[in-house]
């Protein structure tokens, strides 16, 4: 291996210790309660050390989530042509699941990232931020399914309606994941594929049919 590689791949441990050493602080005793001098200490780093890796707390409490989110995206864009804009999302987000345990787990536990979506929920700076985060995801996916379905995204609405409705249960389903019992990725995929399923009755026009 080259020098820049040995270079990029302790860079890469030095990020994905820092980001698991957050991660746990955060998890433990609190998003709030934890200092970035604390953080930077436990891996034997400087504080500008940590600055170089994340610009914030904040970046660091959602770099996984970031990752997962980018994974989607990807999936989605590779969805066939030919699936309408539900059965895409529904698609993209089921397959990210099968495959996204293997890709967590190269950077913390599935565990602690389990952990983490859930201190997300419960800590309100964080959730601001989340809801910040969820709104600009759903215009890039809104866009994404515009730009598949040959439409102008700011005309036609169908786009954004259709993604706020995919992006709504998906929040519900992590919501009551939250609250279950059965906090593994499979536990949310098989929540998600149930939801999802009743998507389509749930906009039916008569409920009593």
């Amino acid at each position: 291996m080259t020098v820049s590689g040995l270079r990029e791949r302790k860079k890469q441990r030095t990020r994905n210790a820092l980001l698991r050493v957050a991660l746990e602080l955060f998890t433990t005793q609190g998003y709030e309660q934890t200092t970035v001098d604390e953080i930077a200490d436990a891996v034997e780093v400087s504080q500008r050390t940590f600055f170089r890796y994340f610009t914030s707390k904040e970046e660091v409490a959602f770099a996984v989530q970031q990752m997962v989110e980018e994974r989607f995206v990807q999936a989605l864009a590779g969805r066939p042509p030919e699936e309408g804009p539900l059965d895409a999302l529904r698609n993209a987000v089921l397959a990210g699941w099968d495959t996204i345990g293997e890709a967590i787990m190269e950077v913390v536990p599935v565990e602690m990232y389990l952990r983490t979506f859930q201190m997300i929920e419960s800590t309100p700076a964080l959730l601001a931020a989340h809801l910040r985060r969820t709104t600009e995801m759903e215009d890039t996916i809104a866009r994404l399914i515009a730009a598949r379905e040959g439409v102008d995204v700011d005309r036609d609405p169908r786009p954004r309606i259709v993604v706020a409705a995919f992006s709504g249960v998906m929040r519900v389903t992590g919501q009551l994941w939250g609250r279950g019992t059965d906090l593994s990725l499979e536990g949310i995929r098989a929540l998600t594929e149930d939801h999802l399923d009743h998507l389509g009755p749930a906009l039916a026009r008569d409920w009593r049919r």
